[in-house]
């Protein structure tokens, strides 16, 4: 692939991408798609950190009507995935459950139903009895309402960002890995370049998609972003006899717990309520997400968190094969933060994927894309737009413990239009 280390920079580019994660490559995509000349710049290997630790499930129920049509169109694009980019995506529209332990939640699956049918999204509930036809190791107890969306799917997380740097390489996009943006030229109206340690690339748009440094970029470009690294952790065990891939998503929503299918054994992850939340101005600049230190408890406790509705996790004989994490960035609202850096002419940011960016990253960066070249998007992002905090910024201390609030209940804030902030 082009953009070796030895690669000289090139002198300009009409938009300038900055991470090449599952939103700097669908945008880079998207753009080069619509004939822009395109940059992407990546201080570690192309599409190497957070985005291939994901857990690459879809959610198309969101909080809002707008959101739903987001989640919704995404899907429709990763199901074309392959034949719109000539790039492997491993497909799995295995549908998902959805279960309530308490009568909140099931209140919650309720108003979940209407919008899901207001929106066109195919969703009912079942009898816990259907449910466990469906996921034979899910358990009775315990249970008070479960809702089927069978549209819902999965994919191979790290398959979706480098197919799109891939993709958009062949239609000219230039990438240039262990690469990273070292400052910016901004001119009096607006950005005029980013400077590299291989030189200055000219360009009068640069998009903020950098992931875990999105904050210490968005500085750069003299914003404030209010966003907060914060680590996020699976596992998937070794196989199971009776586990394929037609077994739905599950997820318990006061548990913060989710289950999948993975290469004939079982996915766990979760939202603890305490999560380790990182500053990446404080990281060397070598570090890499494959650095990140782990800690296997925690999933552990959140699988006793949910031993009635899944027992299998607390047999003995389970084996892990892969433990990981990465460093989603988290927002006070827990909802995406796209849009026009505020005050800075030209630079765009596509940040606070809240740990569900992946899956909604192919409608996201086709909507970003049309954004900066159209100055609109089809789809209407104003509910997770920059704009949003204008005027807004806590301190560190507020910030952290309201993006910690977030990611601790992410099944009620995300999920529910009455209980997000």
């Amino acid at each position: 692939m082009a953009g070796d280390p030895g690669r000289t920079v090139i002198a300009s580019a009409d938009v300038v991408v900055v991470g090449s994660g599952a939103f700097g490559a669908s945008v880079a995509y998207h753009l080069a798609r619509r004939g822009a000349r395109v940059a992407v710049l990546e201080r570690s290997g192309l599409a190497s950190q957070t985005s291939p630790r994901a857990a690459g499930l879809s959610s198309q129920v969101r909080a809002t009507p707008a959101l739903t049509r987001l989640a919704q169109r995404a899907v429709v694009k990763l199901a074309a995935f392959t034949d719109e980019t000539g790039q492997p995506l491993r497909f799995t529209q295995s549908g998902a459950l959805k279960i309530a332990r308490t009568e909140r939640d099931a209140e919650q699956l309720s108003r979940e139903v209407a919008r899901g049918d207001a929106a066109g999204v195919e969703i009912d509930f079942v009898s816990v009895a259907e449910a466990r036809r469906r996921l034979p190791i899910l358990g009775e107890r315990g249970i008070l309402a479960v809702t089927w969306s069978p549209t819902d799917c999965n994919v191979e997380p790290s398959e979706l960002p480098i197919g799109y740097c891939r993709a958009a390489e062949k239609l000219g996009a230039v990438l240039l890995p262990h690469t990273p943006a070292t400052g910016f030229d901004i001119g009096r109206r607006s950005v005029e370049g980013v400077r590299t340690p291989r030189g200055t690339i000219g360009t009068r748009a640069v998009v903020d998609a950098a992931g875990a440094w999105a904050r210490l970029v968005a500085g750069g470009l003299g914003a404030a972003l209010p966003v907060v690294p914060t680590r996020h952790q699976l596992l998937i065990t070794e196989p199971i006899p009776g586990v394929g891939p037609e077994f739905p998503i599950a997820r318990v929503i006061d548990a913060n717990v989710y289950v999948r299918h993975e290469r004939g054994g079982l996915m766990l992850g979760g939202y603890e309520p305490d999560p380790v939340q990182l500053d990446a101005a404080t990281l060397p600049p070598s570090f890499d997400v494959a650095e990140l230190p782990l800690d296997i408890e925690v999933l552990w406790r959140l699988a006793r968190s949910v031993s009635e509705q899944f027992p299998i996790f607390q047999d003995p004989t389970i084996r892990v094969a892969e433990h990981r994490g990465g460093l989603p960035t988290l927002t006070m609202d827990d909802r995406y933060l796209a849009g026009p850096l505020l005050g800075v002419a030209g630079a765009w940011v596509m940040s606070g994927c809240c740990v569900g960016g992946l899956s909604v990253s192919p409608a996201l960066g086709e909507a970003m894309a049309e954004w900066i070249l159209d100055g609109a998007p089809a789809l209407d992002l104003s509910e997770i737009s920059t704009a949003r905090f204008a005027g807004y910024l806590p301190d560190e201390i507020e910030l952290r413990e309201r993006c910690r609030r977030a990611y601790a209940t992410h099944y009620r804030t995300g999920g529910d239009v009455s209980t997000a902030s």
